[in-house]
């Protein structure tokens, strides 16, 4: 059985993903990551993590091609803010028999890759409080009324940037099979904020896949991890969630851009310019200083690299 990890990049997040793989590496050497290209310009990005972190193209890009064209066709070329989203839906086919699916605007705290130990139970995790904001972004009331999902099934709702299966889990035709359920009724979708991929998977997943587990759920219930949350503290070496007293798992921008004063700008720039030089002309942060936190953790995983 092989585990790994798969992200979606081209070029133009190329430093994102370097602050991704950079905190991926700081807690774990080994897992191989998979880079399932954005679109066509990723050979910056391919080479540098390539080189830097180990990173493999996904080998199959006519594969991705297909799969990605017949999708777009299903609801129309021009319907979705941004198709090239549903291109991560490779995951299902590549390498890895068990995966880890994460977004480039996200860094992690632990070696992420050992939540998969909880498919000896279940076959789908996820990793968020999506839920906790209702069904916006992802459903409309439509689904309730036409008894499309109940209640409860509404409670698994997740963030499409960070999720977990297993290889062959949805099959090629079950993806097409889906797309034309939903493109049948998009009164069921919530794409007001221009979200692409995350209503139709979560319609996947729920309607497809029935053991799952959102690890926020587990005994004790988990940290959060969306920097909109502001409620974050630094605790010594720990960014910690105090709601549930916890270290958080990952950090996730989604909907945020990074940039000089965004939330918890200095902790995703602490990971892009670990162990090396952060260039004399990087735009100064309006943000908070980072407290003794940064100090810590460097020398903590200095000996690491």
């Amino acid at each position: 059985m092989t585990r790994g990890i798969y992200i979606t990049a081209n070029d133009k997040v190329t430093e994102q993903a370097i602050a991704l793989l950079k905190s991926i590496r700081v807690y774990d050497s080994d897992t191989p990551v998979v880079l399932i290209p954005y679109d066509d310009n990723y050979q910056k990005i391919a080479q540098i993590l390539g080189d830097s972190f180990g990173v493999k193209v996904y080998e199959d890009l006519e594969f991705i091609d297909r799969l990605s064209n017949k999708l777009h066709q299903i609801f129309g070329e021009k319907f979705f803010a941004r198709p090239n989203q549903f291109r991560k839906q490779a995951c299902w086919f590549g390498p890895f028999d068990e995966f880890l699916y994460i977004d480039t605007d996200i860094v992690v705290f632990e070696k992420i890759i050992d939540n998969l130990n909880y498919f000896s139970v279940y076959d789908f995790l996820c990793c968020d409080y999506q839920h906790g904001g209702g069904i916006t972004n992802v459903f409309t009331p439509k689904v309730l009324e036409d008894q499309v999902f109940t209640e409860n099934d509404l409670k698994d709702i997740f963030n499409g940037g960070f999720w977990a299966s297993k290889k062959n889990l949805i099959s090629e035709q079950d993806l097409y099979d889906t797309f034309a359920e939903c493109a049948a009724h998009p009164e069921y979708f919530d794409f007001s904020q221009k979200t692409s991929d995350q209503p139709i998977i979560n319609y996947m997943i729920l309607k497809r896949i029935p053991r799952r587990f959102n690890i926020v759920r587990r005994p004790g219930k988990g940290p959060g991890n969306w920097a909109g949350s502001g409620h974050f503290k630094y605790e010594g070496d720990r960014l910690i969630d105090p709601h549930v007293n916890q270290s958080l798992q990952y950090l996730h921008w989604a909907g945020i851009k990074i940039q000089p004063g965004c939330p918890y700008w200095e902790t995703w720039e602490y990971y892009r310019y670990l162990n090396e030089v952060k260039p004399t002309n990087s735009p100064e942060t309006s943000a908070v200083k980072p407290k003794n936190f940064w100090q810590k953790i460097k020398d903590k995983v200095k000996s690491l690299f």
